[in-house]
């Protein structure tokens, strides 16, 4: 980073831009993603080329680059015959490669770790589903050993994303809380419940006294529902809200498509920074031009400043 500051002190000032989907970045490049390790399959085989994702967006804008560990941990990456000393070290490469992308542009940017949802790993669609019949102490045993390696590879955050239930969110939080590393916490959401069905007051009160989550909010969800979801989490908790939807296509999973228009629109986000929204990108399908729209956007409204 160009800067000394941590992220944390930087939201009680200026509203962040994060980068955009890195799935549809990688795929822009030529990249197969058809594997149950999606992504992370790249850190071992191709990490340059997560590199150069991670650098489209520093390019585009983003002042926040999210690492490609979402569906990266160690259950996975056994089923690829990788150990557990290689996975470690899969996992820090991920921080390090959205480092080297940021360090190359003028104004450096922050590092948030992905810690995706138990769902992912399964590689079956239930991270939007939740209530995997496993109890939070069998999900905080399961996240603990990858965000403790995380932690240690030096990130300014750890992104506690796409989590689709309020339990998971407790076990999640549970296994930060001792690495000394910021988090934030963001559900994917329909409507104004997480995808497993609970009420968003009831979820985000989850993370409304907890000292180490410095954001709370959604992401991979529909854009229509920001805006209620970013109003929701500033009035339960008082912290900043993070806020990064899809862009509004729908995937179908039997047909492996995805069907309908982008709705994700830069200009509909000055409601969500009102709300109190102050780290916004984008998720599934929004890409490096969305986000450099996005930026000029936040830059036009007065509310990012200079960190160096």
């Amino acid at each position: 980073m160009n800067s000394d500051r941590t992220l944390s002190a930087a939201l009680a000032d200026e509203v962040l831009v994060l980068d955009g989907g890195l799935s549809n970045q990688l795929e822009a490049q030529g990249c197969d993603l058809s594997d149950a390790l999606w992504s992370a399959r790249l850190l071992a085989d191709a990490p340059e080329q997560i590199e150069a994702a991670h650098a489209a967006y520093a390019r585009a804008g983003a002042q926040v680059l999210i690492t490609a560990s979402y569906q990266a941990t160690f259950e996975g990456f056994a089923r690829r015959g990788i150990g557990r000393a290689e996975a470690a070290r899969l996992l820090e490469r991920s921080v390090e490669l959205a480092r080297a992308a940021g360090e190359k542009t003028a104004r450096g940017v922050w590092v948030a770790a992905s810690v995706g949802p138990y769902g992912a790993m399964l590689a079956d669609g239930s991270e939007y589903r939740g209530r995997y019949g496993l109890s939070v102490a069998e999900l905080d045993r399961f996240h603990r050993p990858r965000i403790e390696v995380l932690a240690g590879a030096g990130v300014d955050v750890l992104a506690l994303e796409t989590v689709p239930d309020a339990d998971e969110a407790e076990a999640l939080l549970r296994a930060a809380g001792r690495c000394g590393v910021p988090v934030w916490l963001s559900y994917t959401v329909s409507g104004v419940r997480t995808r497993a069905g609970q009420r968003l007051e009831t979820a985000f009160e989850v993370a409304a006294g907890v000292d180490e989550v410095i954001a709370v909010g959604v992401n991979c969800c529909d854009p229509d529902d920001a805006g209620p979801a970013v109003e929701i989490a500033a009035a339960v908790t008082g912290k900043p809200v993070v806020v990064y939807p899809n862009s509004g296509e729908r995937w179908d999973a039997g047909t492996r498509r995805w069907h309908g228009g982008a709705t994700f629109a830069p200009a509909t986000t000055a409601g969500w920074r009102a709300a109190g929204a102050r780290l916004i990108g984008g998720c599934c399908r929004v890409g490096p031009a969305s986000i450099s729209a996005l930026a000029s956007t936040v830059a036009a409204g007065g509310a990012t400043g200079d960190r160096t």
